[in-house]
């Protein structure tokens, strides 16, 4: 259903020049969104494959196990597509601390994220509400580092930005300006917590659009908007592990995405958002239960495997519990957690090596790291920079 204009425009004078700015109506949309017929299946469909999710995440025998693995690759995924060119071997190599030489810029950002994730859930799972409080805490984690730090971090922007084109006066689109963006986003944080979304994926389709057409921040909201799908089918009890991120969706089909936000402003077309919304909800959490069942064939496989090493089986499997908690690590690292000594660990490592599990990828002679080779090559599909 086309209903014309989703909100009105308001001149305003930035950069030396005139700019016509979107300011959006409140949510929900009016008339209301046509849910029946195949719009409704597919709706249903979506949510199905969201009860798969959350239920091969009660059978693993460590769901944070999983949840670590795919938040990194979520953050990967979304920073990429603001630009950045990490990828997940960078920030495991960056989280051990002990490595130098990662490129700092690329993978501080996406350090960022993950640690804006955990903040965001923390504050959720100890009963704080999702709100724009919440979303500025999360905004501050973001850009506390690195690029965006300047761009005043935790803060809504007191300044008027622009998506595209090199100046506010040959943009693709300009949000609303900052007089208005008090009441946007009071009026955003009232619908999360309304009753009138037909569903929480419909309102967590409905909120990502109307907040990126806010882009309440001066830097990362992109990341942010992301973010706000993940937490809010979280806080919405949707999933109890927040494991469904569309960055990889929204990556492989970066032009009708964005084609989709435009002709939401343009013709209030939400039902043609919210069709592509589902759809890559129900992609999303198939490949995400499809990867978990790879990943726990992989692991028992591997461990049938180092079975076949006699004595040094058990302190092997140690070793390789670690590994699949951090699939990139250094025998200090893989050490402690087994609980053994380092030259204990270190013949461990040759073992699993001797077996093609992992490999070494610093070619040195000390300081060496090591890569569950096969666990990071299922992680990184999809995730290869841009």
């Amino acid at each position: 259903m086309k209903r014309g204009m989703t909100g009105r425009y308001e001149v305003t004078a930035t950069a030396g020049e005139q700019v016509r700015a979107f300011v959006p109506a409140p949510l929900p949309p009016n008339p209301p969104l046509r849910m029946e017929g195949d719009r409704q299946r597919c709706h249903d469909r979506a949510l199905l494959a969201c009860g798969r999710l959350d239920a091969i995440t009660a059978l693993l025998p460590d769901p944070e196990l999983f949840l670590y693995a795919y938040v990194r690759r979520e953050a990967v995924l979304s920073s990429q597509i603001e630009g950045t060119q990490s990828s997940l071997s960078d920030l495991l190599l960056f989280e051990l601390e002990e490595v130098p030489g990662v490129p700092f810029d690329d993978v501080v950002e996406v350090s960022n994220y993950v640690a804006a994730l955990d903040h965001g859930l923390a504050r959720l799972r100890g009963g704080f509400p999702l709100s724009n409080r919440l979303l500025r805490e999360i905004h501050g984690v973001l850009l506390s580092r690195g690029r965006g730090a300047d761009k005043q971090p935790g803060e809504f922007r007191r300044s008027q930005n622009w998506i595209g084109g090199t100046r506010p006066g040959n943009a693709a689109f300009v949000p609303p300006p900052p007089q208005e963006l008090q009441a946007c986003m009071a009026a955003l944080e009232s619908y999360l917590h309304s009753e009138a979304a037909q569903s929480a994926l419909v309102k967590a389709a409905l909120a990502h659009v109307q907040f990126e057409t806010i882009h309440p921040f001066l830097d990362g909201n992109g990341r942010v908007g992301r973010l706000l799908i993940a937490l809010l089918l979280h806080h919405e009890g949707i999933l109890r592990q927040p494991l469904l991120y569309l960055s990889l969706y929204f990556k492989q089909h970066r032009p009708v995405y964005y084609t989709m936000l435009d002709a939401v402003r343009a013709d209030g077309d939400w039902e043609a958002w919210v069709d592509f919304f589902l759809d890559g909800v129900e992609q999303t959490a198939s490949s995400a239960v499809e990867t978990a069942h790879r990943l726990l064939a992989l692991f028992r496989e591997d461990e049938a495997r180092i079975g076949g090493l006699g004595r040094r089986t058990g302190n092997a499997l140690r070793v390789f519990d670690g590994l699949r908690r951090r699939p990139v690590a250094t025998i200090a690292s893989l050490a402690s957690h087994a609980g053994v000594s380092f030259p204990t660990a270190a013949r461990a490592v040759d073992g699993l090596a001797g077996l093609g599990i992992v490999r070494e990828i610093t070619g040195r002679s000390r300081d060496r790291v090591f890569v569950y080779s096969a666990y990071l090559a299922i992680l990184n599909e999809g995730a290869e920079p841009l």
